[in-house]
């Protein structure tokens, strides 16, 4: 497993802290046109995904990208996650991965 270049846990809400860097995030895909994605982050921000999605998309997606703003990700690696998922729980992780325990994250 290459470590090298992690990708941080992110929702819309700390993508603006690491714009330019490797984050992942998993949202529910609202709407799909094209190149572009617009989804809702697990702590029900927005968050526009650039890059060409698998067809079909599942409603829940994990992208892992650059955060190219605040509010987007230029998409490297799509994965299906199906149609539920706990969003509760992964914004969770996420403020661990970016709190108190960022250490065993990254």
């Amino acid at each position: 497993m290459d470590t090298s270049n992690p990708a941080v846990f992110v929702n819309a809400e700390l993508l603006r802290l690491y714009v330019g860097r490797r984050v992942r995030a998993v949202i529910q895909v609202l709407r799909s046109d094209g190149g572009v994605v617009m989804g809702k982050s697990t702590d029900e921000n927005q968050i526009v995904v650039k890059g060409s999605p698998p067809a079909p998309l599942s409603t829940f997606v994990e992208v892992v990208g650059i955060a190219d703003s605040e509010k987007s990700i230029i998409v490297e690696v799509w994965s299906n996650f199906g149609d539920s998922f706990d969003t509760y729980t992964y914004n969770q992780l996420c403020q661990l991965a970016n709190g108190e325990f960022k250490h065993l994250f990254l």
